[in-house]
């Protein structure tokens, strides 16, 4: 899940795609070298008789190959990378934040080579629209990504970590009764990464990705919340309080290394922007309240509590 990812504006996409200009310029002359001096030497065996009806396909097929081939199939393979992104650390991932497959690197391709890049319709209007798509989006989306359902991010420069939910009222008591032997780190830092973006994500998107890690959490912690608890509530409840043990373990062991070497010790860093209790805005409710719970399993003991991951 990319959603600790900042969103790539208009001039590192531009440069991307000045690198990737550059390596398909390369790649044709390339191509249609090798294969014009192919054809000469298939025309000189005399089994096909060559002519400027062939070049011209020769050349078509070539530049449907760099223009449509190249991004799609780098895209597809590589996790939405293509030489341009991979040098300055963009990719290309779905709205929702998962890898794309084959049907958006298409559907991007097509829309780039029909009226983006170099366009068939007409060059330089859409150029510009493009251009203008990409400056006014809040996600710096161009026609492409609008289509495919696709946007950019820097993979290698995290976002600010964004506010935090506090527990919700009624949950504290049942929070501090559980169990987070099971709950992974790895899984701690997908439900914070959720937490800290859930406001910039979108309905249905927001809500399948509260119900998956909701069910996560639930098959790795026990007991099971409250019935009819939202899973954004029950998420950031989850969060809080492994947050809190966290600072507790970490102040006992201040105090026992204080306690040997008091100069060992260091003040503790400022309080992140999650500790600040923050409550929803006004007439705004946790999301994903009235989807139930998934079904249980019964065949692991103890798992009757424990909703199942879809």
């Amino acid at each position: 899940m990319s959603l600790d990812l900042r969103v790539a504006r208009t001039g590192s996409r531009m440069l991307a795609r000045l690198i990737d200009l550059v390596v398909q310029v390369a790649t044709f002359w390339m191509l249609i070298t090798g294969v014009g001096i192919l054809a000469v030497l298939v025309g000189q065996t005399g089994l096909v008789e060559l002519d400027s009806a062939w070049f011209d396909g020769i050349v078509v097929v070539v530049i449907a190959t760099v223009v449509l081939g190249y991004p799609v199939l780098l895209e597809s393979v590589s996790g939405g990378r293509t030489l341009g992104k991979y040098a300055l650390g963009l990719r290309v991932v779905r709205d929702d934040g998962g890898p794309i497959r084959f049907r958006q690197a298409m559907t991007r391709g097509l829309v780039s080579a029909a009226i983006e890049w170099p366009g068939l319709l007409a060059p330089p209007l859409t150029w510009l629209a493009c251009l203008w798509t990409m400056t006014v989006s809040p996600q710096g989306k161009r026609l492409g990504d609008y289509a495919a359902g696709t946007i950019v991010v820097h993979e290698r420069t995290p976002a600010v970590w964004g506010w935090m939910p506090p527990t919700a009222p009624g949950l504290a008591g049942w929070a501090s009764t559980l169990d987070l032997a099971g709950m992974d780190d790895d899984l701690a830092l997908a439900v914070r990464h959720f937490l800290s973006r859930q406001r910039q994500l979108r309905e249905p998107a927001r809500g399948r990705l509260a119900y998956r890690l909701a069910a996560e959490v639930a098959a790795a912690t026990r007991p099971p919340p409250p019935a009819g608890t939202p899973h954004l509530a029950y998420l950031a409840a989850v969060h809080a309080e492994r947050h809190r043990r966290a600072l507790r373990r970490l102040a006992a062991v201040r105090a026992r290394a204080a306690a040997v070497w008091p100069e060992l010790v260091v003040a503790p860093p400022p309080p992140g922007p999650w500790s600040s209790p923050r409550p929803p805005m006004p007439g705004q409710a946790y999301p994903g309240a009235g989807q139930p719970w998934p079904a249980v399993r019964s065949a692991v003991p103890g798992a009757a509590d424990r909703p199942r991951i879809p």
